[in-house]
């Protein structure tokens, strides 16, 4: 599907760093624009933010096992 851009400021905009990065086509400079945004977005958000998923996971699993023994788990692997 081809990508429409009815603002002309937007339009030259994705005309020139196409031209300048050589990309085949609009919709390509699009999605690493928006990328690239997305990334600068995530960057500046709070690290209690950023990590929201990290911890509802952690929540998840729930706390480690309170049996197990690092010691004993990494002599048997040595063993091996």
């Amino acid at each position: 599907m081809p990508l429409y851009v009815r603002d002309d400021e937007i339009a030259a905009l994705n005309n020139e760093i196409q031209q300048i990065t050589k990309a085949k086509a609009k919709t390509e400079v699009l999605r690493k624009a928006l990328q690239h945004e997305l990334m600068l977005v995530r960057k500046s958000m709070p690290a209690s933010n950023r990590f929201v998923q990290v911890h509802a996971f952690a929540d998840k699993i729930g706390e480690a096992s309170s049996d197990f023994d690092m010691k004993t788990y990494t002599d048997e692997i040595w063993e091996r």
